[in-house]
């Protein structure tokens, strides 16, 4: 499987989420899911927010609740993830 081919995103009506490429589920409650993805760390953050169906198998997870936000961020690795001032006094 390519993982970079498979990630797709897609919303209706900011109530309802479908996801391809999803690796790992890191954590989840009624107002934010923190999801790995093959595109990086994903997190879900609405109202109400809660996993319908969720296959690690084939990476695919669907949500239900009203969005008000999606945020892609980096894996924290080295260097990544510090603050203005972690990167200030390297």
């Amino acid at each position: 499987m390519n993982e970079q081919a498979s990630h797709n995103l897609s919303m209706r009506s900011r109530k309802q989420l479908a996801l391809e490429g999803v690796r790992h589920v890191s954590s989840f409650t009624d107002n934010e899911i923190i999801l790995e993805t093959s595109m990086g760390m994903l997190i879900l953050k609405g109202e109400g927010l809660h996993i319908t169906q969720l296959s690690l198998d084939t990476g695919t997870i669907e949500v239900e609740g009203f969005f008000t936000a999606l945020n892609y961020t980096e894996s924290k690795g080295k260097g990544k993830g510090k603050g203005l001032l972690g990167r200030i006094l390297k």
